[in-house]
């Protein structure tokens, strides 16, 4: 009697499907708009700067941002100081 069940030697092999393309880092194409202040202006295109980078290199660019805009502010506030008017 012979058995039909196929055995490992008679089986398919089976190959795994491909899965997803990942693409690269892709422009989001937000706007960025002049706001007047140089030193500012320069912070916000720095944004731009992830349009060109894996999710893992945005942190750093956000951190810049933030950092020179924090600094902006605390540089608005000294100015004023107290006991002067604006």
């Amino acid at each position: 009697m012979s058995d039909s069940t196929p055995g490992p030697e008679t089986e398919a092999i089976m190959e795994p499907e491909p899965g997803p393309e990942v693409a690269g880092p892709s422009p989001l194409g937000v706007p960025r708009s002049p706001t007047g202040d140089a030193g500012i202006d320069v912070l916000v295109e720095r944004l731009g700067d992830v349009d060109h980078l894996g999710t893992d290199g945005h942190l750093e660019v956000y951190e810049d941002v933030h950092r020179g805009l924090r600094d902006s502010l605390t540089a608005l506030d000294a100015r004023q100081g107290p006991g002067t008017s604006g």
